[in-house]
């Protein structure tokens, strides 16, 4: 069985490989039998690739416009990388390895096989959404990874870049169709092509791609791998063995300078021994002094015994002193604080002279508003009583006017023009009631209205007049509940100017005008100083 191997860019519509929506060419009831081999947020994966390396060049930078917040957001806005790539692979075609097919089962299983192995043959190609598509026509597997290097000397030392990735996984880039990426591309190729042999499935070059590598030349490059990774082992024991022979010569310089300071030694031993046996000759004639020293020794051994005698009592002295030192401290720390009870005690009556002062204008000044107010709610009472007088004076007009209605209702019953006369013995009905009933009906009709316009007005005006008493009365009550409350408040202002003058005679009115007036100094002073800054200030 021979197949083809179709390798291409692809959008890189995550939402799509994960059918977070469904297209038109997907068939939903075979989306169970897709498999999903990763899906991670590339943001997260950002921070875990990136975020140590941006740290570190961070903290180098010296000017603020060169520190990078984000870096994914840097990538992704950027133009000289993008911030991740999307490679398809596909088995054959619709017609010859359908997914409905044994053979589109059998182009899951190469494809799966392959994608296992993928991230292990690159490493510099983070994979981090992978999906395996058995809902359309043909089996393809779609591989969303972030090319990324490390070591690097330029920017960050880890950081996102597809061609030194795919440089470092030993394709270099030669004419304009030999790119990094069409090298690549052959040799993912090769290596689906190896899966697919395993399961007795040739791959079919028809030749209208580009050229492939060829299996030996594959091995070649991984064997160039190995071989570069083998250098690299090598260089890093060349290295180790460098810093062996340097540390082999530092043992050895320090190996010399030891024997160099022993030869030295010996010398100044022999030299030590010559100058003893002349230390032994000038010791005999020394002894000699030395018994004079020795009287002279006793004589001062005894000036020091005096001089002990004399330190003691000089200590002892000493000692008396530092107690007289400690209880005179001890007597000026109570005296200190007596002093700051005393400042507190003063403050305190000078701040409860500023309270009793401020209460006392606050007292005159609400005093003077009560007396404003208490002249204004007796006006207020007085035009009310005369508007009530109004009112008694309207309703009694109104049960007059009633009086006058009922009389004039009676008039309808007793007088002749509104009685309804007989008719003649020669009248005829038609006649009697064009002439007189008719125009009697009308007169008492238009009556009837005007009496009972008239009703409705007098009841109306009565409801009217009737609220207005109900709302004067409210504010008798409520005015009168006032002149109680300030009553009450002009008491309590005077019971606190009684107090304020008991705490006069009390403190003293001379030492109470002496911090009233250092008070308004202060403040005087202090507004002085606040006119200043507003003058000055800001200049």
């Amino acid at each position: 069985m021979e197949r083809t191997i179709s390798g291409m860019v692809g959008k890189g519509s995550v939402n799509h490989n994960t059918r977070a929506f469904t297209a038109k060419n997907v068939d939903s009831d075979r989306s169970g039998a897709n498999v999903h081999f990763c899906n991670e947020d590339i943001k997260q994966v950002y921070h875990k690739l990136f975020d140590e390396a941006l740290e570190r060049y961070n903290a180098k930078q010296k000017r603020k416009d060169r520190v990078i917040d984000d870096y994914y957001e840097k990538i992704r806005q950027g133009k000289q990388e993008k911030h991740f790539h999307e490679v398809i692979f596909q088995i054959g075609n619709k017609d010859d390895m359908n997914a409905k097919s044994e053979e589109g089962i059998l182009a899951k299983k190469i494809l799966t096989e392959f994608m296992n192995e993928f991230q292990a043959r690159n490493p510099n190609l983070y994979v981090f959404s992978a999906h395996l598509h058995m809902d359309e026509e043909t089996p393809h597997l779609h591989i969303d990874f972030v090319p990324y290097i490390t070591g690097s000397k330029r920017g960050l030392d880890t950081r996102v870049s597809l061609k030194s990735a795919l440089a470092a996984e030993g394709f270099t880039g030669g004419t304009r169709g030999a790119t990094e990426w069409n090298q690549w591309i052959a040799a993912e190729k090769q290596a689906l092509a190896m899966v697919m042999e395993r399961y007795g499935v040739k791959w079919l070059q028809k030749g209208t791609h580009e050229k492939h590598l060829s299996v030996l030349d594959f091995e070649k490059q991984e064997r160039a791998k190995e071989v570069a990774e083998l250098d690299s082992q090598k260089q890093e024991k060349t290295t180790e063995v460098a810093k062996l022979d340097q540390v082999v010569s530092s043992m050895k310089q320090e190996l010399m300078t030891t024997t160099i300071k022993q030869v030295k030694a010996e010398e100044a031993i022999e030299k030590a021994r010559a100058e003893g046996a002349t230390l032994q000759r000038d010791n005999e004639t020394l002894s000699t002094s030395n018994q004079q020293l020795r009287v002279e020794n006793t004589s001062l051994e005894i000036k020091k015994e005096e001089l002990r005698t004399d330190n003691r009592h000089l200590e002892q002295q000493q000692w008396k002193l530092r107690t007289d030192n400690s209880e005179l401290k001890l007597k000026q720390s109570v005296l200190q604080s007596e002093n700051q009870l005393l400042e507190q005690e003063q403050n305190k009556l000078q701040k409860d002279n500023e309270d009793l002062e401020q209460k006392q204008a606050t007292l005159q000044s609400d005093n003077q508003v009560l007396k404003q107010m208490q002249d204004r709610l007796q006006k207020d009472n007085a035009q009310l009583e005369i508007q009530q007088e109004k009112l008694k004076s309207s309703i009694n007009q109104m049960v007059q006017s009633e009086k006058l209605l009922q009389r004039d209702v009676r008039k309808y019953d007793e007088e002749p023009e509104w009685q309804l006369q007989e008719p003649g013995a020669f009248t005829s009905a038609k006649s009697f009631r064009d002439k007189v009933a008719l125009p009697l009906v009308n007169k008492l009709k238009e009556t009837v209205k005007s009496l009972t316009i008239q009703c409705v007005r007098l009841k109306e005006e009565v409801l009217q007049l009737r609220d207005k008493v109900k709302h004067l009365t409210s504010d008798v009550e409520f005015y009168k509940g006032k002149i109680r409350d300030m009553n009450t408040k002009t008491e309590l202002l005077k019971e606190k100017a009684d107090d304020l003058e008991r705490v006069k005679r009390y403190a003293g009115a001379e030492q109470i005008n002496t911090i009233i007036s250092k008070v308004k100094e202060q403040e005087r002073m202090e507004q002085q100083a606040r006119q200043y800054n507003r003058s000055y200030g800001a200049r």
